[in-house]
């Protein structure tokens, strides 16, 4: 018998970037990147551990942007593209270090890398989606949901009605999807405000995350901390919240197993490193040097001196970690029990892009972790939020903290002196999308194709991805552009629906471009009769 219950979560997820104006478009790469580095490496994993009859369980969030562009035909045939270059340009490294035995068989592992890559890609039919879908079918995945554009809720909360519509087209999006609907939900940036638990429990949802402080600084304080969830007094869903402990353990890339000098250089790649010309063909077709990839140093030290990368060293460093991460968590489980006279549960939430994509050899140690767990000792189980509800339904009620995690906890990410003008302009055309609902309850035609997209360029408009790329200021002037680009959209769409005047073929344009959600219904934006 356990004596406690460890909970990992994954939260996957990515703005809505689709420019089919531009045959190649700089940020598109995120979503490429994404694909080979961290979606098909864990997708890679899991099929490991289910043909392997280990036992896991994982919980991730799969963001309803990140779902759309899984099932976008044409960011499919560009990823095609994109890891075809991939697959050409590793076989010309394997050529250039012949010579170089430390690269060159860096340079076999890259193109094996990308050939699988497109291979599983391909086998599940170009849409990723169906992979996870796989996986929460057999049991050993709890795929939750998120906001609908990752809109920020606290500083949505003027306006009920666009945190309602965040939450409803999501759970649209997923049932349509993946057959059912979700029990969790991922709140964006962690971000809760104490009353949006409502809207959550009208969706029907179960459970949601906050960081440490939600709960901690709920009230009354709970009897448990964070390693037991409580019930929201107005609405009785239940909150989990993180553990910062494992958290850090992981994530940081100073005091956490990421920074370990054997492990991959993120910083050092071959489109920065390698001579213009060569690289040329494999870059931006400006000429605008960007990351392929290949990377073929690792961390070494805290210097600019940097070693070949040793994929064996690297690899027996994740399993340490992985082993040291698991008895670390046996440690504070013993302890806890003892403590709290019942099992507790660890909740070890991460981006799920920190696995493969930032720490290369993440998806390793996870995979090395749950044989672990399930293999080599009996003092934890590994649980999902939901099935941990259903063995322990009795829990304390209190009322959690406004929070969000990020620097210091409470939104400053999000609203700060770079991104503030934002909000303001959000709030008016919220109430403009509230307006027209309720003003077209009812419709059809080229008006409800009107009003359907008035509200994908809102949510589109809301995403927090923009606010946060424009305070750390990168690829600011992108987040910045996006933001008016939508919001000018939503403008043009409002005062042409209400002066009867819509052009088609302006309409039709900006459906293609931003098709997000096609069966989006306007009318999931409004009030409830309690607000």
């Amino acid at each position: 018998m356990n004596k406690g219950y460890l909970c990992l979560v994954l939260h996957g997820h990515l703005p809505f970037v689709r420019h089919p104006e531009h045959d190649y478009f700089l940020e598109e790469d995120w979503f490429y990147e994404a694909i080979t580095e961290t979606y098909i490496p864990l997708i890679l994993v899991f099929e490991g551990l289910l043909r392997d009859k280990v036992d896991f369980r994982l919980t991730m969030s799969l963001s309803p942007t990140l779902l759309s562009m899984f099932s976008d035909e044409l960011l499919q045939e560009r990823y095609l593209r994109h890891i075809s270059r991939l697959i050409e340009l590793s076989g010309r490294e394997i050529e250039r270090t012949h010579w170089q035995p430390e690269f060159n068989c860096l340079a076999r592992m890259y193109h094996d890398l990308f050939s699988k890559s497109k291979s599983v890609f391909e086998r599940y039919g170009r849409n990723l989606a169906y992979a996870f879908k796989n996986f929460q079918d057999t049991g050993n995945l709890e795929i939750i949901t998120c906001g609908a554009t990752h809109g920020f809720f606290p500083l949505m909360d003027v306006i009920k009605p666009s945190v309602r519509a965040q939450v409803k087209v999501a759970l649209h999006h997923y049932k349509r999807i993946f057959g059912r609907n979700p029990r969790g939900i991922w709140l964006p940036e962690c971000g809760y405000n104490p009353g949006d638990d409502r809207i959550l429990k009208e969706a029907g949802l179960k459970y949601f995350f906050t960081d440490a402080h939600g709960i901690l600084h709920g009230t009354p304080r709970p009897k448990y901390g964070v390693f037991a969830p409580v019930y929201c007094k107005n609405s009785g869903i239940a909150c989990f919240a993180r553990d910062l402990e494992s958290s850090k353990q992981v994530w940081s890339s100073i005091e956490g197993y990421p920074g370990d000098y054997y492990y991959r250089e993120f910083y050092r790649d071959i489109g920065f490193d390698l001579d213009f010309d060569y690289i040329k063909p494999y870059i931006h077709n400006d000429g605008t040097r960007i990351n392929t990839g290949i990377k073929y140093y690792r961390i070494t030290g805290v210097n600019d001196h940097k070693e070949p990368y040793l994929p064996q060293e690297a690899r027996q460093k994740a399993a340490e970690h992985a082993g040291n991460f698991m008895f670390n968590r046996q440690k504070q489980i013993e302890y806890l029990y003892d403590c709290l006279g019942k099992k507790p549960i660890i909740i070890s939430p991460y981006d799920a892009e920190l696995f493969g994509h930032w720490w290369f050899e993440g998806p390793l140690w996870l995979d090395f972790l749950m044989r672990k767990v399930f293999f080599d000792q009996d003092t934890i189980g590994m649980i999902t939020a939901s099935e941990y509800l259903a063995e322990n339904p009795r829990n304390q009620v209190i009322t959690p903290s406004m929070s969000s995690w990020g620097y210091k906890g409470y939104s400053e990410v999000w609203l700060q002196g770079s991104n503030d003008w934002l909000y303001r302009h959000l709030h008016e055309a919220s109430e403009r999308m509230t307006e027209l609902a309720k003003k077209f309850p009812q419709t059809d035609g080229i008006i409800k194709r009107a009003l359907n997209q008035l509200l994908r360029e809102l949510l589109l408009a809301q995403s927090s991805d923009w606010a946060f790329i424009v305070a750390t200021g990168t690829h600011s002037s992108y987040a910045i552009n996006r933001t008016k680009e939508h919001l000018l959209r939503f403008l043009r769409l409002y005062e042409d629906i209400k002066s009867g005047s819509i052009e088609e073929k302006w309409l039709s344009d900006i459906e293609y471009k931003d098709n997000v959600f096609p069966e989006i219904d306007y009318r999931l934006h409004q009030y409830n009769i309690k607000d």
